[in-house]
């Protein structure tokens, strides 16, 4: 083959390859935690870390498909048209909240959660999984079983990370939750960015 020539095939290659690579997108599928409820659109984490990749990572985009109120029932029917609108290649799925806060069944809760990801999984979409926690008062022994079925979920599927809860779970300082006890503020916005942005930047890193 001339020299010419294969210097065109290399270019036709390594162009391939980087339209390959690029054009990447993750898919927040979330509730108010990740809807950005009580502040701004622009505050909420997911628009801050989309904001921080589009600097860093500009072939990278990032899709806030989170809805409040959202519960694991709904999640099902709605992450199957989201899959197909957007097409993601990772998902980071933060829901079960709602679900807890309504005292659902701890195993319909778990068997919501990896159909989710099996949907996912089957498509080659990595994921990267948020755990929850709930206020005290909802008893002893349901938040215990709650908040181990993502640790036990995290321990059965295919993830590409899983964070046990946002901030500081039920540790977290009281300054950064707003009025009604759950929701953070904010200000806290950007610890939850913390959070994620390690996991997501591993994941870059690997495509």
């Amino acid at each position: 083959m001339h020299w010419g020539q294969l210097l065109l095939f290399a270019l036709v290659f390594l162009c391939g390859f980087t339209q390959a690579s690029a054009n990447r997108s993750i898919l927040v599928f979330g509730d108010s935690l990740s809807a950005g409820y009580g502040m701004t659109q622009a505050e909420s984490w997911p628009a801050l870390l989309a904001e921080e990749l589009s600097g860093n990572v500009p072939d990278v985009q990032l899709i806030n498909a989170s809805v409040s109120g959202e519960t694991t029932t709904g999640g099902i029917l709605r992450l199957q048209k989201a899959l197909k609108v957007h097409n993601p290649d990772l998902v980071i799925l933060e829901l079960g909240g709602n679900d807890g806060l309504r005292g659902y069944p701890i195993s319909k809760i778990k068997d919501n959660l990896i159909q989710m990801i099996e949907l996912c999984l089957t498509r080659d979409i990595d994921i990267i999984l948020v755990g929850m926690v709930l206020p005290p008062n909802y008893g002893r022994r349901y938040t215990a079983a709650f908040e181990a079925v993502f640790q036990t979920i995290a321990r059965e599927t295919t993830l590409t990370g899983f964070i046990p809860f946002p901030l500081d779970g039920v540790e977290t300082r009281r300054d950064l939750i707003q009025a009604d006890g759950i929701h953070p503020k904010a200000e806290a916005q950007p610890l939850i960015v913390d959070q994620v942005r390690p996991w997501v930047e591993r994941w870059l890193s690997g495509i």
